[in-house]
């Protein structure tokens, strides 16, 4: 399968699977292919259920945050012999947010992005989009710390089967092709023409995003929390769809208003959030309080967990720019002066 950073994997591998990446005893070096598979299943293992009888079941990762994770062999070893979570309460460092104001702030924040001039990316040109991330890495201690922003800039066709990432100091993503002729769009993985085809009532929309995740995540309601900001991360979609989406998550059960939030940028905001007891992380989307316009996102450790104490950034990042532009590798600041 060809992965992209934008793009969850589909199904999680079991365990005799990851037994079989794993590195022989005595070969601490992993081949490139292999531990960005087991980096990618770290990062589901830290966000999934705690666990049922049946086994946990695990939500598709949101690469945005965490394409190239430097994670060493024996962090990956050491996190995955951890086993599941044991499902302690949030800590007292993790705000838990209000419901009282959730209706207010979405009709801002909707109405905001309603009103807001979008530009429509033709066929042959790019969607661009630079921005500032951090995600959590082992460190040199053999513990986790949370890594220094760094930039991070991408190019999508309106179709979604081309693209290109800009990633330094991230092995692999300094110079990345995205091209993808068989990409399939859909609501864990979608392009600029897949989300115009969406419908823009909220409740429709509602629907529709839980019919197509069903049996995917650790709940419904958190799966569509989930897959709402993954539609809108990294993308330019039409506004009143933005709209909706957010009018749409407002309906969820469980859904929070944060007075505080701070994206990679530092810039702090206000964020819309969504707390679930089965969640070992919560993601934040970050907003401008004046302008209420999408900042970038945060996820922050709800329970302590593989070394990572509740009320911890994991991951972070903030929206610096975005545009349509003509070709690969063109920045709009490329058609200035």
């Amino acid at each position: 399968m060809n992965r992209t950073p934008w793009r969850g994997t589909p199904e999680p591998l079991d365990h005799a699977e990851l037994a079989r990446l794993l590195p022989a005893p005595g070969d601490p070096d992993l081949p490139d292919d292999r531990r960005r598979l087991l980096e990618e299943q770290l990062m589901r293992e830290i966000q999934q259920n705690p666990g049922t009888a049946a086994g946990p079941r695990v939500r598709p990762m949101r690469r945005a945050l965490y394409a190239g994770v430097p994670l060493t062999a024996a962090a990956l070893v050491g996190a995955l012999l951890t086993g599941v979570l044991n499902g302690d309460d949030p800590g007292s460092a993790v705000d838990l947010g209000s419901t009282e104001k959730v209706a207010a702030a979405i009709s801002r924040i909707s109405t905001a992005a309603e009103q807001r001039k979008v530009p429509e990316p033709r066929p042959g040109q790019y969607i661009y989009m630079k921005s500032t991330v951090s995600h959590l890495s082992s460190s040199s201690a053999g513990g986790a710390e949370v890594m220094p922003p760094r930039k991070r800039e991408t190019w999508r066709s309106p179709d979604g089967t081309k693209g290109h990432l800009i990633e330094p100091g991230v092995p692999g993503s300094d110079e990345l092709s995205l091209d993808d002729p068989k990409a399939r769009p859909n609501v864990s993985s979608p392009s600029y023409d897949y989300l115009k085809t969406l419908p823009t009532d909220p409740g429709t929309l509602l629907k529709k995003i839980y019919n197509d995740t069903k049996g995917q995540g650790n709940s419904a309601d958190g799966q569509a929390f989930t897959t709402i900001g993954d539609l809108l991360r990294e993308q330019i979609a039409p506004a009143k769809l933005s709209a909706a989406l957010y009018r749409a998550a407002g309906k969820i059960p469980g859904v929070v208003v944060l007075e505080h939030a701070k994206d990679a940028a530092g810039r702090d905001g206000m964020a819309i959030a969504r707390n679930d007891e089965r969640e070992v992380s919560r993601t934040e989307w970050i907003f401008d309080r004046k302008s209420h316009a999408y900042l970038g996102e945060r996820t922050v450790q709800l329970k302590d967990a593989f070394g990572v104490e509740a009320g911890t950034v994991t991951g972070n990042s903030a929206v610096l720019e975005s545009a349509v532009v003509d070709a690969k590798h063109e920045r709009p600041s490329d058609k200035k002066g």
